[in-house]
């Protein structure tokens, strides 16, 4: 694997990980203050296996996911606009089909919420990742 390639994939985690807590939570404690029900946020509970802090955990898994997005930069549009809607688009439905269909949470009775939730953090992602590269 080239040096390229290992780079683009720690920026991806890191933009993926940053995302969660700059935008992902945020957007749960918006809607949870709206009155649309949601996870508490920034929740310090700790979750099997490791019993690490939900925070952490959740963060983690955007980092995951922000590595195959970074993988996937080369096939999305190159202008920021493009870029930053194919980052949306990417949160809206990746991670929350990957949730609903392979881990088993099934379609919720609120079926709009997941794909909000982590559109924002793909868009979030997305903007980091153009933020980060600026700096590599």
């Amino acid at each position: 694997m080239s040096m390229r390639v290992i780079a683009g994939l720690a920026l991806g985690f890191a933009a993926g990980f940053l995302a969660v807590l700059l935008f992902h939570q945020p957007v749960i404690g918006i809607l949870r203050t709206a009155g649309l029900g949601g996870n508490a946020t920034y929740s310090l509970a700790p979750v099997p296996p490791l019993g690490v802090p939900r925070v952490i955990s959740l963060a983690f898994w955007g980092g995951v996911w922000g590595m195959v997005f970074a993988l996937l930069r080369p096939y999305l549009p190159g202008r920021r606009a493009g870029f930053l809607l194919a980052g949306l688009v990417f949160g809206a439905l990746a991670p929350t089909a990957f949730g609903w269909f392979v881990l088993g949470s099934g379609v919720p009775a609120i079926w709009w919420r997941g794909p909000v939730i982590n559109g924002s953090w793909g868009l979030g992602t997305a903007i980091l990742l153009l933020a980060l590269n600026r700096f590599r």
